[in-house]
């Protein structure tokens, strides 16, 4: 199937990176949140990454105002009527996904797909909620959305090949590097892999090993990652951490490795979520 309009699922960090991507590539992009406010702060946080690209002279002004012409904000459901494939991303709950697939399928045609950008619950089990399980996919993009280049496409228990081809075929013009999930495991690749090094990262601080500071100096220079444990959950979300980290001590058998760490659910209760509130496990300020 050809696709040309793309319907996005939430306006916040993801949702307005995967709409400005899908806009920059040549897709006209349906952006919805369920209030005003949110809407219009995704299309601020879109203008804003555009104007700081054209101060750098990666793109042009024009491309810019092409860029947000083809996105349009709402919050009425009913605008997505005839996209071509729907991308959620909304909150990481699970009963909610449910919900807005169920809404979704009735709303689109039958033939449109519908993506989870989850980066860590069951496609099988969002996909159980609704009747064309078969078009039912994983399309996990990775924050920022315009400049990661991997595209997890995981394949839930009733996802046909053909909807996974169709979801492969967009990662790539979207000019991104996708890998395929074959087996719908909680955490997926790189989330079953990366929470097991933060928490690890935030037990060697409670033991008292090494500060917040040298830990993710650590990480950066001596495994040449581009960000440390602690800078990656101040930019992502101390409670996304918190979550997929509950969420696979639940699904994988409660496995020790997976409990949440005291200090990271302090965190959590205290409010300090990393950039999105302002302070996580550093300041404003902090030197890095």
């Amino acid at each position: 199937m050809e696709i040309k309009k793309i319907g996005v699922l939430g306006a916040g960090a993801m949702g307005n990176g995967i709409a400005q991507l899908c806009a920059q590539t040549g897709y006209e992009v349906v952006m919805r949140d369920i209030a005003d406010e949110f809407v219009q702060r995704g299309l601020k946080a879109i203008d804003s990454f555009l104007s700081k690209s054209v101060e750098k002279g990666k793109i042009t002004d024009d491309d810019k105002k092409k860029t947000l012409g083809r996105i349009k904000g709402t919050t009425k459901l009913d605008d997505l009527k005839d996209v071509d494939i729907v991308i959620e991303a909304v909150l990481e709950d699970l009963e909610l996904k449910k919900q807005v697939f169920q809404e979704m399928e009735k709303l689109t045609r039958p033939e449109v797909i519908l993506a989870t950008n989850t980066s860590s619950m069951s496609i099988t089990a969002i996909g159980a909620a609704v009747k064309r399980s078969d078009k039912v996919v994983g399309l996990h993009f990775f924050n920022p959305v315009p400049l990661m280049k991997l595209v997890e496409i995981i394949k839930g228990i009733k996802t046909s090949d053909e909807t996974v081809k169709v979801a492969w075929a967009l990662a790539e013009k979207l000019g991104k590097l996708p890998v395929l999930v074959k087996k719908d495991s909680p955490g997926f690749i790189v989330n079953r892999l990366m929470i097991i090094q933060m928490m690890e990262a935030i037990k060697v601080y409670e033991e008292g090993i090494a500060s917040i500071e040298d830990i993710d100096k650590a990480i950066k220079a001596g495994l040449n990652h581009p960000m440390g444990p602690f800078e990656l959950m101040d930019l992502t979300g101390i409670d996304i951490a918190y979550h997929v980290c509950d969420y696979l001590h639940r699904e994988l058998n409660q496995e020790l490795k997976h409990v949440p760490p005291v200090t990271l659910k302090s965190m959590v209760r205290a409010g300090n979520l990393g950039k999105k509130s302002g302070e996580g496990w550093y300041k404003p300020g902090d030197k890095k």
